[in-house]
């Protein structure tokens, strides 16, 4: 299947059972070119974390630069900023196109190296569930995972689940209460769930647990939003990074 047949399949909270489609998405066999853009992000999460630790001497570390730089230089030729591809979810979830998403998030995108990344999986029509494991690129307190990415994790999994209410929107408020201390190097079990909608109000709540161990619990409220807007804000993109290109 190509990179294009695949962006074209049904994708949403109004498509039927919504969380199976979740899990189809994940068992999918990536395209030649997905397969090798998720390989390219892993190599460079690696690097992302080895650098957080790292003991080697100013010869090594020159010699690892120089590396680093001819890659970027290689793949700056082929970069084309005004054609982003990756969407927020609720973008997504109403384009059909949920690769951008999946592979591209800063917090699930298999493909993005800053990225832990977070597993996602429907539990049921109103619940979803994400995995992750947090490396040391992302030590806030000694042996801990950062209280942002904590919440920037929880403002992922919990826009996931407000896509439930077939009604997604952006998000308006959200609230972390940090439990005990979150531990690096451990599986992470994030719940959200969809409690319901109140106007234009979508309301979720969400839990993390490291074992049995709560860590933290959220409330999110998220905002639903007419999709020409949405429009709008992608038409503006591409005009900032237009003016940008023509800056360069």
């Amino acid at each position: 299947m190509s990179d294009a047949d695949a962006e074209g399949q049904a994708f949403g909270p109004n498509s039927p059972s919504w969380p199976s489609r979740l899990a189809e998405l994940a068992s999918e066999e990536p395209t030649p070119r997905r397969r090798e853009l998720r390989r390219l992000a892993d190599a460079t999460r690696r690097v992302l974390h080895t650098m957080v630790m790292n003991g080697a001497d100013a010869g090594t570390l020159a010699a690892a630069a120089d590396a680093l730089e001819a890659v970027a230089d290689d793949l700056q030729h082929h970069a084309q900023p005004s054609q982003s591809i990756y969407e927020g979810f609720g973008e997504a979830a109403t384009s059909g196109n949920p690769h951008g998403f999946f592979d591209h998030s800063p917090m699930l995108g298999v493909a993005n190296p800053i990225a832990p990344p977070i597993v996602l999986r429907g539990v049921d029509e109103r619940t979803m569930e994400g995995t992750a494991t947090f490396g040391p690129a992302y030590e806030g307190p000694p042996g801990c995972v950062h209280g942002g990415y904590i919440a920037a994790a929880f403002d992922e999994v919990l826009g996931a689940v407000q896509s439930l209410s077939g009604q997604p929107g952006m998000t308006g408020t959200l609230v972390v209460r940090y439990r005990s201390p979150t531990p690096l190097h451990e599986p992470l079990r994030f719940t959200g769930r969809f409690e319901g909608v109140e106007g234009r109000k979508i309301l979720t709540t969400g839990t993390l647990h490291a074992g049995d161990r709560l860590c933290a619990e959220s409330e999110g409220t998220f905002i639903s939003v007419d999709f020409g807007r949405m429009a709008e804000l992608r038409s503006r993109r591409a005009e900032q990074q237009a003016r940008r290109d023509d800056q360069t």
